[in-house]
């Protein structure tokens, strides 16, 4: 099931978009102005956002800013048909546009293909790598013997962030970036304790690591070739 969030602070728009979106097999959750929108981007997991760029709170450009930021694909929806709106929407990280009023079924249509184009350059959902296989969406690691080690949210993230970035050196403040939670501060020393702790998961030596490996002075880096795989 495709899960939408509708930010609007029309009534009539959102509980009308929420009754014909739901004839299509959207999921729809609702969203008067900015604020509630964070809340709910914050607490749950949505696969689209369908913004209106004019809310009472807060800009809706920087709104759509913040989505892009956790990578969330944001649909526009606007009063303002003029095409220098449309390219700020756009430019600050918008996968389409469209103008009021507008025909509920070209939403649908114009949502659809947003998904389909975000889907196809979506990370591979399992990933192979040194004997493992990792379940990117349930946050699994699965050994050998087809066991399966839950990770904590800080371990997920570190492994993610290693297994899209293979036999690269990341630096801590390169890691900090790509593992910091929203909301929270993160140190260099909480790197490195998350570091020893996914090795001490992976089978990974502390004293002479073979898979993530220090680089002294520089960082980390997970030594291995990463393929997508069947979680099958």
């Amino acid at each position: 099931m495709t899960r939408c969030l509708v930010v609007d602070d029309d009534a009539d728009i959102r509980l009308g978009l929420q009754d014909y979106l739901q004839r299509f097999g959207f999921t729809v959750s609702l969203a008067a102005d900015g604020a509630q929108m964070r809340r709910l981007v914050n607490a749950e997991r949505f696969d689209l956002v369908v913004l209106d760029l004019l809310l009472p709170d807060e800009d809706g450009l920087s709104l759509c800013r913040w989505l892009r930021e956790r990578g969330l694909p944001v649909l526009m929806l606007t009063a303002i048909g003029d095409p220098a709106s449309r390219v700020a929407g756009l430019e600050m990280g918008a996968d389409d546009y469209l103008a009021k009023p507008f025909e509920p079924r070209e939403l649908v249509a114009r949502m659809r293909a947003v998904l389909r184009r975000v889907r196809r350059s979506e990370p591979a959902r399992g990933l192979a790598f040194a004997g493992w296989r990792f379940d990117r969406e349930q946050r699994i690691l699965i050994g050998a013997d087809g066991e399966g080690l839950m990770l904590s949210s800080a371990e997920y993230r570190l492994l993610a962030a290693f297994l899209d970035h293979p036999r690269r050196v990341l630096s801590r403040e390169r890691l900090l970036q790509l593992t910091r939670a929203d909301g929270t501060e993160v140190s260099d020393r909480a790197i490195d304790l998350a570091v020893s702790r996914l090795r001490a998961k992976l089978g990974d030596a502390a004293r002479e690591p073979q898979l993530l490996r220090t680089v002294r002075g520089e960082g980390y880096s997970l030594d291995c070739e990463v393929t997508p795989c069947s979680l099958d």
